[in-house]
C-alpha cells in the first residue's frame, strides 16, 4: 500500500542519506522523494511516497525516522485531506502540422508548452500523480522523447484535527 511520510529535519550533509538508507535497510520501496527547504532556516521537509506492507510497517518506519537525531517531525498524512502535486517536464516528437492537436490535447490539463524546436516540444504539467500519468498516457502515441517528474510534494489542508489514531510524532 502507499503511504505518503513527510519528515521535517535539519539541514545538514548526510541527512538525506542515512533516511534512505533506513528504508533501504528495512526492504522498503522509495517510489518518489522531494526536499526542499522550509520556511524556518536550516530546516528541510521531505516527502516520501513509500510501498509498504501494511499500516504496521508504516508505523515502524516512523518510528524509525523519529531515531534520528536531525528528524524533527514526521508525518504520515496518507488518511488526512491533503494537498498534493507534482511537476513533470514531458518532450514529445511533434512536426509543426501536429503542433495544433497537441495544443488542444493539453489545454484541459492546464498544462504548457514551455519550448518549440523543430521536431520536438517539452510540455509542462503540474497536478496529482494520476492527472499526469493520464496526460502521460494521453502523448504516449505521439513519440515521448523523454519524462522527468519532481516526485510528490504534499501539505495536510487547512489546521486538521488530528484522528483518535494520530501518525504524528514530533521531537523537540
Amino acid at each position: 500500500m502507499k503511504r505518503i511520510i513527510t519528515a521535517t529535519v535539519i539541514n545538514r550533509p548526510g541527512v538525506l542519506n542515512r533516511i534512505t538508507g533506513l528504508f533501504t535497510k528495512r526492504d522498503f520501496n522509495i517510489e518518489s522523494i522531494s526536499v526542499g527547504h522550509t520556511e524556518s532556516e536550516g530546516n528541510s521537509r521531505m516527502t516520501f511516497v513509500v510501498n509498504v506492507k501494511d499500516d504496521n510497517s508504516a508505523e515502524q518506519v516512523i518510528k524509525q525516522l523519529n531515531k534520528q537525531i536531525d528528524v524533527l517531525k514526521v508525518q504520515d498524512i496518507t488518511d488526512q485531506a491533503i494537498v498534493a502535486r507534482e511537476l513533470a517536464l514531458i518532450k514529445v516528437a511533434s512536426v509543426p502540422t501536429h503542433r495544433n492537436e497537441l495544443y488542444s490535447l493539453i489545454e484541459p490539463f492546464r498544462a504548457t508548452i514551455i519550448d518549440v524546436s523543430r521536431d520536438s516540444v517539452i510540455i509542462q504539467v503540474t497536478g496529482e500523480s494520476n492527472k499526469i500519468e493520464a496526460m502521460i498516457d494521453l502523448l504516449q502515441p505521439y513519440g515521448l522523447k523523454e519524462v522527468v517528474r519532481t516526485g510528490t510534494v504534499a501539505f495536510p489542508r487547512g489546521n486538521q484535527k488530528l484522528s483518535a489514531n494520530p501518525k504524528v510524532t514530533t521531537i523537540i
